[in-house]
């Protein structure tokens, strides 16, 4: 979805600040060289048995002790391979048993002569992707963690393995180069917590506030709420929050301005823990804005049609207490409503949850 929007995908990750060379370069790395069927399709399908008909050698995929991540290696003579380009000179990584690896030179007769006279050589590097070396080939820009550095001898071509989306890869982000699989569960276990959060906030708010402005129909208090509420649902979740940073995290500084959660974080400390949960307060305000005035004007609709109604009449000319027509027969008809619109609305509250995450 990145690539397919407006303007450089390059530009969107590196920034303006990078030249025209670091960007091309960097579009190199990730492959996006390749026609974009071509790449569509690796991502859906896979290309690892294609590729291996251009190493010459069997490619595996194999997790990191460490991290947990999926590598791609080579498997070449009983022995999983891959090559790293240092100081012009080309070095083999041979992993162990134990998940170690140990570098050696690479042996010369590696290398083959292609129909323009260079030495070239095909393997897997460091990055999980199939690249191809041309040795005393001229500098380009690499992209590091420290930045961009010029560096000889570097790959000439970059195609990312990948074992396709119908086989539970969906690939790598362009903007980490960690896997997607491997980053989701914990931005999707932080993302529905924010989301349950302000379902638990919004409906009893909702509900209360669709009751009293029902009850009091045509008051200071329904006009009030109404008023509120169609204020609220009118305004976009960008502008709310941002109007919430500024009043209660710039001006007043009760709260964070910004909401970061941090990997090591358990969800019970978030929770329990204020300093740790107050930085869920201005996202859980934002969210619950518009979908509590929808919500409480819905609820008021429904609370003022069945007060209307003739039975309710009946009950309160029968001389009941009104407060008991109203907690025992009139809110009972009149939540059916609103608690299926809050249902139905779940999608809205997840599709807030985007705005909201970028905005904070």
């Amino acid at each position: 979805m990145v690539e397919y929007g407006r303007g450089d995908v390059t530009v969107k990750i590196l920034g303006i600040e990078s030249t025209a060379e670091q960007r091309a370069s960097y579009r190199n790395q990730l492959g996006l060289n390749q026609p974009p069927l071509q790449r569509h399709f690796t991502w859906l399908a896979w290309n690892d048995w294609w590729l291996e008909r251009r190493l010459d050698f069997p490619l595996v995929s194999l997790r990191n002790r460490q991290t947990g991540e999926p590598e791609w290696w080579a498997e070449v003579n009983g022995q999983y391979q891959r090559w790293q380009m240092d100081g012009g000179e080309l070095f083999v990584l041979t992993r162990q048993e134990d998940g170690s690896t140990v570098r050696t030179p690479a042996a010369e007769d590696i290398w083959f002569t292609a129909e323009d006279g260079t030495q070239q050589f095909w393997g897997v590097n460091i990055n999980n992707a199939v690249v191809r070396w041309i040795r005393g080939g001229s500098e380009i820009q690499v992209r590091t963690t420290a930045g961009f550095r010029r560096e000889g001898d570097s790959p000439v071509e970059f195609i990312p393995l990948s074992k396709g989306l119908l086989r539970g890869d969906p690939g790598e982000s362009l903007r980490t180069g960690r896997p997607v699989a491997a980053s989701l569960p914990g931005r999707i276990q932080k993302t529905g917590i924010l989301a349950l959060l302000a379902f638990i906030v919004v409906m009893p708010l909702a509900l209360l506030f669709g009751i009293i402005a029902g009850v009091n129909e045509g008051r200071f208090l329904d006009r009030f709420i109404s008023i509120a509420g169609l204020g609220l649902t009118s305004t976009p979740e960008f502008v709310t929050g941002m109007v919430l940073v500024l009043v209660f995290g710039i001006w007043l500084k009760w709260l964070p301005a910004v909401s970061v959660f941090f990997s090591d974080q358990s969800i019970v400390e978030l929770l329990t823990s204020w300093n740790s949960a107050k930085i869920l307060v201005l996202p859980v305000l934002t969210l619950t804005a518009i979908e509590l005035g929808y919500v409480a004007r819905m609820t008021r609709a429904s609370m003022v049609e069945v007060m209307n109604s003739s039975y309710i009449r009946t009950a309160i000319i029968k001389g009941l207490p009104y407060h008991s027509v109203v907690l025992r027969h009139a809110v009972r008809n009149a939540l059916i409503a609103p608690i299926t619109v809050i249902m139905l609305h779940v999608n809205w509250l997840v599709g807030g949850i985007v705005i909201v995450e970028v905005v904070f």
